[in-house]
């Protein structure tokens, strides 16, 4: 038996492990913020929107600073979104400084506790390919204890986890993201290996 056909009777698709982890998701259920990383897709904004009149939290944090895909922030961007769905401008949390993944979790780290908001359990709505990086980069962030609900969101490029193997452009932002993760936390993991020593 050849190696190729060992393999696929091993893994019913070659890529079934790398779809398993980027594109993580989980149960939603009531927490005490639905947190947005920033994004110029509205898909993500509209997700949270809907999750927010079922009644699963009672403040909506976006995050995002300057971009050039966006007029503003977007921040603004996602919160106009939101109002424009019906969420209250007063539950919009604001967050318009961020530049990146890991800014997005600290600085709505901080914006949660000097509102007093309780991090026990929130919801995360990212883009489905961005799944595991955001959840990996704001459990890195956020408290030990804190507990996370991922919603992930089809955007515009219309990647899911069944098609983003068919076509170069999805492979390509796909395969970026799990370059990122390695980026990311190559030397997180290194720092939190020595301090269990």
């Amino acid at each position: 038996m050849s190696g190729y056909r060992r393999w696929i009777e091993i893994f019913s698709f070659p890529f079934d492990r790398i779809s398993d982890f980027m594109f993580f998701e989980s149960t939603v259920r009531p927490a005490n913020v639905i947190l947005i990383p920033g994004s110029s897709q509205p898909q993500l904004m509209e997700a949270a929107a809907d999750l927010y009149h079922q009644g699963y939290a009672p403040h909506l944090l976006p995050s995002g600073g300057a971009t050039p895909f966006v007029r503003t922030t977007e921040w603004e961007f996602l919160k106009d979104i939101g109002t424009s769905r019906g969420v209250p401008s007063e539950v919009i949390l604001r967050e318009d400084q961020a530049t990146n993944t890991f800014e997005n979790a600290r600085f709505s780290l901080d914006v949660l506790q000097q509102n007093h908001i309780s991090t026990s359990h929130v919801i995360l709505v990212c883009k489905n390919y961005h799944a595991r990086r955001a959840l990996l980069t704001y459990q890195f962030i956020f408290p030990r204890e804190t507990e996370f609900s991922v919603r992930p969101v089809v955007d515009q490029s219309g990647i899911t986890k069944d098609n983003w193997h068919l076509d170069e452009m999805r492979i390509e932002k796909v395969m970026n993201e799990l370059e990122k993760v390695g980026k990311y936390f190559r030397k997180a993991i290194y720092r939190l290996g020595q301090e269990r020593i």
